[in-house]
């Protein structure tokens, strides 16, 4: 049986790569970068003023000019003056260009205006340059500002805006179908039997995936009937690139999935890994190199094999890069000796110091689903170990960030 490094690896193996199409702006938020941003100026573009006030020579003020005759006033976006004299000074808005003939900006607040005439408080001391955000300090023209990999942020948008792109080279979104397999289970709205449950698992996976912005899902719920379940199956693969389903993957007599996809031509990669919860997972290949992924049906493993599987094979499938592994440290002893990863749900906190402290939150078997609620995510244990002793720095796998 493989561990969930091993069983990740081979996951990697089987991995498709997205293509890239180009989409508007206003759209790219959460997609993958698939190309560089180059800067199309300096940034600024030109001698920035960083105050509102007057703008003036500061040799004037060497010399021991006070008083200034307002030549003018510039506002941002207005076309650059030019000071026409070291006696003259200009008013000057923030955002505006610095005008010629000037280095130095005296705060409003620290003039008094009469008139025609702008005069500095004279224990005023100015130095020069101050207020004035130069051309190109942030980067030069060029510069490359974003490189392909990095999951569009609001803050990227920006920079992708200020290189003058209206559209931006992003992954394609991947057909993903998640399928709910059981015949105990009934969708929110519908009269229920006591001897059902609700359909809550595929929901969930729909939400977890649109969170991280595959939101090209659907989801379909089938009955336990080999045929049935192989007929819709089919259709699935054939629609999507990428299959999510949940239940059906253990042993019992039920347990069709398995079989159903190998008689559709998906190879079979593995089947179980070496931890808990979610130990039953079946991993495979499509015909066409879709993505299977088989979870097991209690709620906590299947969130867990979606967060610790499945999202990351679709980021690495999209190009995204890596992001730095977390760790925090536990907040109290723990406990498991199954000889298995164990994948325990935390609450988290951090301390004064920076110190993220994990504080266990074990679910009553892994259908207790609802005491993932105001968890932040999961803790991996070792298998190699039994006691977790409090403090014991451990990897941390956040829900909101794979």
């Amino acid at each position: 049986m493989l561990n969930p490094e091993q069983a990740f690896a081979e996951i990697c193996k089987a991995l498709p790569e997205f293509t890239a199409e180009p989409i508007p702006l206003g759209d790219a938020c959460d997609r993958v970068l698939r190309q560089k941003i180059i800067a199309e100026r300096d940034q600024p573009p030109f001698d920035r003023v960083t105050m509102d006030g007057i703008a003036v020579l500061y040799s004037a003020l060497e010399s021991g000019i006070r008083k200034f005759r307002i030549q003018g006033t510039q506002h941002a976006g207005d076309s650059v003056q030019t000071l026409s004299d070291k006696g003259s000074c200009i008013e000057i808005m923030t955002g505006a260009v610095l005008p010629h003939g000037t280095d130095c900006v005296i705060p409003v607040e620290r003039i008094t205006v009469t008139g025609r005439e702008a005069r500095i408080e004279k224990d005023y001391v100015a130095t020069r340059g101050q207020f004035v955000h130069p051309q190109g300090s942030d980067h030069p023209a060029g510069q490359v500002l974003l490189r392909p990999g990095a999951a569009i942020s609001p803050m990227d948008i920006a920079i992708i805006a200020s290189a003058g792109l209206q559209e931006v080279s992003v992954s394609t979104l991947p057909v993903i179908r998640v399928i709910s397999t059981g015949n105990e289970l009934v969708p929110a709205g519908l009269p229920i039997e006591p001897h059902q449950v609700r359909l809550s698992n595929g929901p969930a996976l729909l939400a977890m995936l649109g969170r991280q912005g595959f939101r090209n899902c659907e989801h379909d719920h089938i009955v336990d009937e080999p045929k049935l379940l192989r007929d819709k199956v089919a259709r699935h693969l054939d629609d999507a690139s990428v299959l999510v389903l949940s239940g059906g993957v253990s042993m019992g007599k039920a347990d069709f999935v398995p079989a159903v996809l190998e008689e559709l031509g998906v190879r079979v990669v593995f089947h179980k890994i070496s931890q808990r919860p979610g130990k039953p997972m079946w991993f495979g290949a499509g015909p066409r190199g879709q993505m299977v992924f088989a979870l097991p049906g209690n709620p906590v493993s299947t969130l867990v094999c979606c967060r610790q599987y499945v999202l990351p094979a679709l980021y690495l499938a999209s190009g995204r890069a890596k992001s730095a592994p977390m760790h925090a440290v536990l907040g109290e002893d723990f406990v498991f000796d199954a000889n298995l990863t164990c994948f325990l749900p935390v609450r988290t906190v951090s301390r004064e110091d920076g110190i993220v402290v994990a504080h266990p939150v074990p679910t009553n078997t892994s259908g207790d689903f609802t005491a993932l609620s105001g968890t932040e995510g999961y803790v991996e244990l070792d298998a190699d170990r039994a006691h977790f002793p409090a403090g014991l720095s451990v990897p941390l796998h956040l829900w909101s960030k794979p």
